[in-house]
């Protein structure tokens, strides 16, 4: 006889423990040590460990883009592409993949709000339509269909006041509001959108939402998660499964990402305030987003988790310094 699982309640928030204070500096809080059962989805190592894995990434691939006829087959592309002129940024995909018929799929977890994200998502896209397009001295400007999937934990448009946390965008006409080309597709899921609860799950893409959103919080695989892939999906993210190496470089992740998200919290509260001050100085407004953006510039989507934990808190004090 299966032994029995509770159900698992809400999660709880995450308790966060204060760093030390200099004597003349205010220094950003950092969330202890998780103490769950499961892996950060969000973070670097638990992105790359549950995507990493072609049943779950297929599985989850299928829910989101919904393809005529599905997707079976999937193989991982290299992730880095260089622009035409030397000068040109380098993009780097966190996940770029193509399927057995011929898609190009690119998946993106961005944790922190970006000023221009949008725009970014169609630089990304664009670069990779154009290294699928461009090919020796002629131009073929036929092309496989192409996806980029962005899973965010901010919301894209907060003036739109959007509740569906899962939006499919494509090429229309605007006047009769029909597609114009099927074949370029992006989809972003906000999770602070995702506001569901277990008893409220339906479908397998609510249940992907809900694992990707509070996993790292709960300590019993849940009745509504029981089953399928969902297993394979919680299985895979038992910390206590890892190995030490896996483990050290999950907390490592976690610590760096739990700093960057802070720091750029911290930062994006303050050029609020000062924007709704009637003393306003901009000077100090450009020097605070001109930090958050070199955040970005050296964590990427993923905030760092190659950087070591002891040098991420420098910069982040350096950071408070700055202001």
């Amino acid at each position: 006889m299966a032994k029995k699982v509770a159900i698992q309640s809400e999660p709880k928030p995450k308790r966060t423990v204060a760093v030390k204070k200099s004597a003349s500096k205010k220094a950003v809080a950092v969330p202890a040590t998780p103490k769950g059962k499961y892996i950060d989805p969000l973070t670097d190592f638990g992105f790359k460990r549950i995507f990493g894995d072609k049943v779950l990434l297929i599985d989850f691939l299928n829910e989101v883009l919904k393809i005529k006829g599905g997707i079976t087959n999937l193989t991982y592309a290299p992730t880095i592409r260089t622009g035409v002129a030397k000068e040109d940024r380098t993009a780097i995909f966190d996940l770029y993949c193509t399927t057995g018929t011929g898609d190009h799929i690119i998946v993106e977890m961005q944790v922190c709000w970006h000023t221009n994200y949008k725009q970014r998502t169609i630089q990304y896209l664009s670069r990779l339509i154009d290294g699928l397009t461009r090919k020796g001295k002629d131009y073929d400007f036929s092309m496989p269909p192409v996806y980029l999937v962005n899973i965010v934990d901010f919301e894209i448009d907060k003036e739109l006041k959007k509740t569906n946390f899962l939006s499919r965008i494509k090429l229309m006409y605007d006047e009769i509001y029909k597609p114009y080309y099927n074949d370029v597709s992006i989809v972003y899921l906000e999770l602070p959108l995702f506001t569901k609860k277990l008893s409220e799950l339906e479908t397998n893409i609510d249940r992907w939402m809900y694992a990707l959103k509070y996993m790292p919080k709960i300590n019993r695989l849940p009745k509504a998660l029981q089953k399928g892939i969902f297993q394979k999906l919680f299985d895979m993210a038992k910390i206590a499964k890892m190995t030490r190496k896996q483990q050290d470089a999950y907390y490592k992740s976690v610590e760096s990402m739990s700093i960057v998200r802070n720091t750029v919290n911290h930062l994006q509260d303050t050029i609020a305030t000062l924007q709704s001050s009637n003393t306003t100085q901009q000077s100090t407004i450009t020097a605070q987003a001109k930090i958050i953006a070199e955040y970005q510039r050296r964590y990427g989507t993923l905030n760092g988790a190659s950087a070591k934990p002891r040098t991420t808190q420098v910069r982040a004090r350096n950071s408070a310094k700055a202001r």
